[in-house]
């Protein structure tokens, strides 16, 4: 499975924006070189995020850039209506794809995280689904 499994999903699809936060990660991390903010303050992962990462996570395809001894890995979380309250982490491009596609909106969530230092950092984030079905738009005869 590709690590960049929300960056080439359908949520690309005309109206929909995709915001990445690959700035403020590198800016996050100049300032913990700088020290201006301790490394205690962002290695501060949630354990259900490191559960999710350890459990769910796929390779991100770069080490950390806190510890540089793990690989990252990224976790997608969709939240949305008749979804669990925590969002669910989609397993497949597929599965991604199938949620993507729903008829009520959903929002995307990437998160890379170290499960070395607990490092973790929102990747990008998306809106998608809230197409209409075919069916809502017939009548019935």
């Amino acid at each position: 499975m590709s690590a960049d499994m929300g960056r080439t999903s359908s949520h690309k699809s005309a109206g929909s924006a995709v915001v990445e936060y690959g700035l403020v990660r590198h800016t996050l991390v100049s300032r913990l070189a700088a020290g201006t903010v301790g490394r205690d303050e962002i290695c501060d992962a949630h354990p259900e995020l490191l559960r999710a990462a350890r459990n769910l996570g796929r390779p991100a395809g770069e080490r950390c850039p806190v510890c540089d001894e793990k690989d990252l890995v990224e976790v997608t979380y969709v939240f949305g209506a008749r979804l669990p309250a925590g969002g669910t982490c989609p397993l497949t491009r597929a599965e991604l794809a199938r949620l993507e596609r729903r008829a009520e909106p959903v929002q995307c969530y990437a998160v890379e995280v170290c499960t070395g230092c607990h490092f973790h950092h929102l990747a990008r984030r998306w809106s998608a689904g809230g197409r209409s079905s075919r069916r809502a738009g017939q009548v019935n005869s």
